[in-house]
């Protein structure tokens, strides 16, 4: 009996020591990475990463913002494995300072601007002309000297000759989902957000949707940073983000896949 119970202790053990080793290999290539991505893009990235994380060991988290402070944490050293932003100009800033790992960037998406208002408004927009009447008193902009949508925003209204007339209404908020609540709220009559970012609320409707040949040309581009300590997980999910299943996702918020 003694030896018996011996024994079964014994391949208990063994049995143990497998499963932990077992456990050990299937986990040791699992990584948890940060993404730093712009505001516009939460509610697909968080659908995609859904599906991402049912075919793969690695998770992913987030730190969604305006792309200018999220360049700027990159910048000062904050902890990010990949960069998603709304616009080019943070990405060259980062990449002309060494801060993305070589060959990985690469342009995913475009966008469209559109003017939106509450969704039980009575305004209606018919040119961006009609921005200057004496109705739309507040109009709410991501930060137009630094936040993408905000600068992409204000050199059309340039570009339209209407800028320096309109910019004594203009709210200046965080980003644009910033933009989106001001709107829903009532806190402002308009606010010019992406089109994507109008489709995911039903407090508001757009009223005037700026022409892609008019409108500034909108990139999203997409980098591993150099810095990143989980960069062949960076890797993984930089290739998903590019798969067909994700390109559909994207097509479906109303986002343009850039081949």
């Amino acid at each position: 009996m003694y030896r018996f119970k011996q024994g079964m202790r014994k391949s208990l053990s063994v049995a143990a020591v497998f499963f932990i080793l077992a456990w050990t290999q299937a986990n040791a290539w699992a990584d948890e990475i940060l993404v730093s991505a712009a505001a516009s893009l939460t509610d697909v990235l968080k659908e995609i990463t859904s599906g991402y994380q049912a075919k793969s060991k690695h998770t992913v988290k987030f730190n969604f913002g305006p792309s200018n402070g999220l360049a700027r944490q990159i910048e000062e050293g904050a902890p990010a494995d990949l960069f998603f932003s709304a616009d080019l100009p943070q990405m060259d800033t980062l990449d002309k300072n060494g801060r993305l790992e070589p060959g990985t960037r690469k342009n995913l998406l475009s966008n469209q601007l559109v003017i939106i208002v509450p969704a039980d408004s009575k305004l209606a927009i018919s040119s961006p002309k009609d921005l200057l009447k004496a109705d739309f008193k507040k109009i709410a902009l991501a930060e137009p000297s630094s936040v993408p949508v905000g600068v992409y925003s204000s050199k059309y209204l340039s570009d339209e000759g209407l800028w320096e007339q309109v910019k004594s209404k203009v709210v200046p908020v965080q980003d644009v989902r910033a933009t989106l609540a001001s709107v829903e709220s009532g806190n402002v009559v308009a606010g010019f957000v992406y089109k994507t970012d109008a489709a995911v609320s039903k407090k508001i409707k757009i009223v005037y949707e700026v022409p892609i040949d008019k409108g500034p040309k909108i990139t999203y581009p997409a980098a591993i940073v150099k810095e990143s300590k989980r960069k062949e997980a960076a890797r993984d999910f930089m290739t998903y983000i590019q798969s067909r299943a994700a390109k559909d996702a994207f097509k479906k918020y109303g986002f343009v896949v850039l081949d």
